[in-house]
């Protein structure tokens, strides 16, 4: 039985799923640690193994050692299941993302946008939770300013993505990648691709939209009781975050595992996907090298004065093209 047929049963293709988005987190880590370092003319990760190669397990080990501690005053029950509820979203996400012909990560639904939709709205549970439980006016505080944040931004990236389905005609993101798309879809997509990015920058807790845990202002925010192996959960949930919507906009706005001869060689089609989602990084750590911290206010304001009207313009616009020009 070779490799292809073995990954027929969605069990094992479940542990392969979680062994490549374990060990990409681990190494993600490295990956923007060594482009920061270049950005700033410095070195970076290099003494742990050959180009610093073995600092993600060094980090690793560090965490796994260090002293857990539960504060007295926190929720205990809801305080330990807060982390769980940061990373376990980032990881089911995968279940429908197409990563080779005919061939989803676990299963092909018809509701695939629909589930990365349902399960996206559980992300922020985590932080909240976990601000809340804490009983800390700075986590508390991190938390409002994260479900602030979350809900706002959902809103214009829901639209966006109804505007994707209204020109595809398909909840199938296996469908959506294996459809022949006329060139003016594709600019009419790609025209809203920076604003998209935006919204997951937001969504994603990522610089320069990291307002609910910035450390000058709020001590880490809704992370500062979490210490040890609790806090590098939260941590974890951040970086396959990252994976995770670079795949999900590698999908919908580049084909995802489309490229030459993907369609004769099966292999090709993870190949090309993973290029994509490391440009699509590559892209999170260059704004977080480049780009200030917006006051609160400016990030608010951003989404519901400009972002959300934008988005219901695009929205009527694709349906105007759905029904005129397909």
């Amino acid at each position: 039985m070779d490799w292809l047929n073995l990954l027929v049963y969605p069990a094992v293709r479940v542990l392969v799923l979680f062994f490549v988005l374990l060990t990409g987190f681990a190494y993600l880590t490295w990956y923007e640690r060594k482009l920061l370092a270049r950005f700033q003319v410095r070195y970076g990760p290099n003494r742990a193994g050959r180009f610093g190669l073995l600092q993600p397990l060094a980090d690793a080990i560090k965490a796994l050692f260090k002293e857990e501690i539960v504060p007295d005053h926190v929720d205990r029950p809801v305080y330990l299941l807060a982390p769980a509820l940061a990373i376990v979203p980032a990881l089911i996400i995968w279940a429908v993302i197409p990563v080779a012909k005919d061939f989803p990560a676990v299963a092909d639904v018809p509701i695939g946008i629909l589930w990365i939709l349902a399960v996206a709205g559980i992300e922020g549970y985590g932080v909240i939770l976990a601000g809340w439980s804490s009983n800390n006016n700075y986590s508390l505080l991190g938390a409002l300013r994260s479900s602030a944040q979350m809900i706002s931004y959902e809103l214009p990236l829901g639209i966006f993505l109804v505007s994707i389905l209204v020109l595809a005609g398909t909840f199938s993101l296996v469908e959506l990648v294996e459809m022949s798309r006329p060139w003016w879809e594709w600019l009419w997509l790609w025209l809203v691709f920076p604003l998209f990015f935006i919204c997951i920058l937001a969504e994603t807790n990522r610089s320069p939209f990291d307002l609910p845990e910035t450390e000058n202002e709020l001590v880490a925010g809704f992370q500062t009781e979490y210490g040890g192996m609790k806090f590098a959960l939260f941590f974890m949930a951040e970086y396959i975050n990252m994976i995770t919507t670079s795949a999900i906009m590698a999908t919908l706005f580049f084909g995802g595992w489309k490229g030459p001869f993907a369609d004769q060689y099966v292999w090709l089609g993870p190949v090309y996907l993973f290029i994509k989602v490391v440009a699509l990084l590559f892209l999170f750590i260059w704004v977080r090298a480049s780009v200030s911290r917006p006051r609160w206010d400016q990030l608010m304001r951003f989404s519901w004065q400009f972002l959300l009207p934008v988005s219901l313009m695009h929205l009527m616009g694709s349906a105007v093209f759905t029904v005129f020009l397909k």
